[in-house]
Order: C-alpha cells, then structure tokens, then sequence
C-alpha cells in the first residue's frame, strides 16, 4: 500500500511538471504540481475505501491528475 501512494505522488508531480512545460497549463510549476498531487491523493483513497477508480494504480493517478488540472483552474478563473 505504501509503495502505491509513493509511486502516485510521483506520477503526479511528473503529469504536474510535464503539463506547464508542455504549455497545457500556465499556472506556474508549484501550483500545477500541488493540484495534480491533491487529485491523485483524492483518487487514491476513494479508490482505497470504496473501490471506485480504474484497474491500474499508476493510470489512475495520470487520470486524476490530468482531472484536478482541467477542474481546478478554470473553476476559479475570472470570467472578465
């Protein structure tokens, strides 16, 4: 179980730091980061305690990650 969660913090932080250098973002590199961790912690244990989530542990954590990067910022951007 803990090589699971450390495996998912990685990923994340590697989808959080491939996705503002690719351009898909442009929240800065730490805030990217911090969002993509939360979803997958956020994945990772609705996965833990309910079993809802995808077969593979490493393809959840890119999906959640990708997830909190879409839901995140454009819910708070201001809409001028």
């Amino acid at each position: 179980m803990f090589p699971v969660l450390i495996g998912t913090v990685v990923i994340a932080g590697i989808v959080g730091y491939a996705s503002e250098k690719s351009g898909f973002t442009r929240n800065g590199y730490l805030q990217s980061i911090i969002i993509c961790v939360g979803g997958a912690f956020l994945a990772y244990f609705v996965k833990l305690m309910f079993g809802i989530g995808l077969r593979s542990p490493g393809l959840n954590a890119v999906v959640s990650s990708l997830g909190a990067l879409i839901i995140v910022p454009t819910h708070w951007r201001r809409r001028d």
